[in-house]
């Protein structure tokens, strides 16, 4: 499932909006906190050709796949 669009809320959280059209708001500290630094979220962008959501050049990439279930396993904690 690539990632689609990304719109950077605040901190770590980010509103993340997939090919399915589903749309994850989710705090992304967990997943990439310990590899970019507050400082380096406004290098986010998507890899047009896998749909990575990549920081710092490409140093840090998120393949969709991890991305997505990362996302939906957030959105279930907020819910329960």
């Amino acid at each position: 499932m690539k990632l689609k669009y990304f719109e950077h809320i605040n901190a770590y959280r980010f509103l993340l909006i997939f090919e399915n059209d589903e749309h994850k708001e989710v705090d992304l500290i967990d997943l990439i906190g310990n590899h970019v630094n507050l400082d380096q979220l406004n290098t986010a962008h998507i890899d047009p050709e896998w749909g990575c959501l990549e920081f710092n050049g490409g140093q840090v990439d998120i393949e969709p796949k991890t991305l997505y279930q990362f996302a939906i396993a957030e959105a279930s904690k907020v819910a329960a």
